[in-house]
């Protein structure tokens, strides 16, 4: 099991931090929110989805309770206003490059899942410059250019495919640090790179299902998840009949395997758990007399999370996206140096819109910092030196090999929110595995060891985002199964 990490001179200063004010507080909030919490769902039959979402996350040391308290009041306001922010919303991506695994069976013809562009003039010119960190104060000095229009078509991907020529990212192409990426990046020189408005075009369910969006998690699961052919995920429908079989041979097999492995599979669970969460919540519910309404779909969240429907899968499913989400919050609270330093600077070319969006990043990093529950990734990777960079290395891989299957997605809005997630997540992996490289860095200039493009900061704090909205959705529908009992 994973320890908690504490700072300092262990069992002493841990009394003496349990002693305080502030972990008393946080203590006492959580007793009493889970008391609440408890009485809420023991009051509905209709509460099963959430009746054995309890207690204490398996491989890790920090309990759910905990968890929703911290990322409801804390986080999440943060995190949204975070990610409105100009240099958040813009993320350049190639949602045109080919399946490397299939042939291509083509784009989704929904018109939600369609792509139209905007107009590359309302993208903010410091982003286009390339000089997402300016450290040269009389430099690039840029008027506000107003925010990106909505597109006439409701659902369609506003993108903005640059005729410039861009200025090169000069002081990361020294650098190939292409052997610590977990994720494929996207080539941001290639002509068929966009910049996409994210507020315009929220993860939602567009419509998109069948073989085509089947195959590519199965691709997932089935061949990048350290898994023997022989052994078969629950529910999964392209495995042979095992009659009353409820997984129980798939996660005594899962058990068996070292932590590394392990995590690997609950991330990749959680991942899609957090995917499901916001379809649901953004389900396509009508299209008739020409108006198309969102709204949150109740029978479809049963569906895929409730024990009885999923013969007890949909409990794990959402114990895996909490675990994702300790992972990522972690990652979080270990970049926070890189970012605090004075030479960084989120650079739209507004002065004042960069200075007001760093300020919110820290305030969001001094949360995650005081979260006193984190994740410890020391114990991934502690073995042999060479068995454990052999095991490293192998994980990388497969993560990365994941990040590539996203392109054989067929929708082009479901591709845009597969990738910014997987990259975010690879992001984080990154960054855990880079603790030496950080506390090294120099405050007043650039550093080889460790960096980070736009492209990955966008992923990272979005992918984030996204995770602290499912946590927070999970409330909205324990909410209205209560009501609906």
């Amino acid at each position: 099991m994973i320890n908690i990490t504490l700072r300092g001179g262990g069992l002493a200063l841990f009394m003496f931090l349990l002693g305080s004010d502030f972990v008393l507080g946080w203590l006492n909030n959580i007793k009493s929110s889970t008391q609440q919490s408890e009485r809420s769902i023991t009051s509905s039959s209709d509460q099963s989805c959430f009746c054995h979402l309890t207690g204490v996350l398996d491989d890790c040391f920090c309990d759910i309770e905990s968890i929703d308290v911290f990322n409801n009041f804390k986080i999440y306001p943060k995190i949204q206003k975070l990610t409105e922010r100009d240099f958040f919303r813009y993320y350049k991506v190639n949602l045109r490059r080919p399946c490397p695994f299939w042939p291509d069976d083509g784009h989704c013809s929904i018109k939600n899942c369609q792509v139209e562009p905007c107009p590359e003039s309302k993208v903010p010119m410091g982003i286009k410059a390339g000089n997402y960190n300016k450290y040269a104060q009389d430099t690039n000095t840029v008027t506000e250019i107003e925010d990106c229009v909505q597109a006439n078509q409701l659902g369609a991907i506003n993108s903005t495919l640059s005729n410039q020529s861009k200025e090169a990212f000069v002081e990361w192409a020294r650098h190939d640090d292409a052997k610590d990426h977990f994720c494929e990046l996207d080539d941001e020189t290639s002509p068929d790179a966009e910049y996409v408005d994210l507020l315009f075009n929220p993860e939602r369910y567009t419509g998109y299902k069948g073989p085509s969006a089947w195959r590519v998690w199965n691709s997932i699961y089935e061949e990048n998840c350290f898994k023997p052919r022989s052994v078969y995920r629950p529910l999964n429908p392209l495995a042979p009949s095992r009659g009353d079989d409820d997984g129980e041979n798939f996660y005594n097999w899962l058990e068996g395997l070292c932590l590394e492995k392990r995590v690997f599979y609950r991330l990749i669970s959680g991942l899609h758990t957090s995917i499901n969460i916001h379809l649901c919540a953004k389900y396509l519910i009508d299209e008739g007399w020409g108006k198309t309404t969102w709204g949150t779909n109740v029978k479809e969240f049963r569906h895929r999370f409730d024990p009885v429907e999923t013969k007890g899968e949909g409990t794990r499913r959402l114990k895996n996206l909490y675990f994702l989400y300790l992972i990522e919050l972690r990652a979080l609270s270990k970049v926070a140096p890189y970012f605090e330093r004075t030479i960084v600077e989120l650079y739209t070319g507004n002065t004042e819109e960069d200075a007001a969006t760093k300020e919110l990043l820290l305030q969001v990093f001094n949360e995650t910092k005081a979260f006193p529950m984190h994740f410890d990734e020391k114990s991934m990777f502690a073995g042999g030196k060479k068995e454990a960079k052999i095991l490293k290395e192998e994980f990388r891989l497969h993560f990365k090999n994941i990040s590539r299957i996203m392109d054989c997605v067929g929708c082009s809005s479901c591709r845009l929110w597969g990738k910014l997630q997987t990259q975010g997540l690879g992001t984080a992996l990154k960054i855990l595995f880079s603790e030496k490289e950080i506390k090294n860095l120099s405050e007043n200039s650039t550093s080889k060891d460790f960096q980070l493009t736009r492209q990955e900061i966008v992923g990272l704090l979005n992918a984030f985002g996204r995770l602290s909205t499912s946590i927070k959705e999970l409330q909205n529908f324990k909410t209205l199964l209560q009501d609906n009992r």
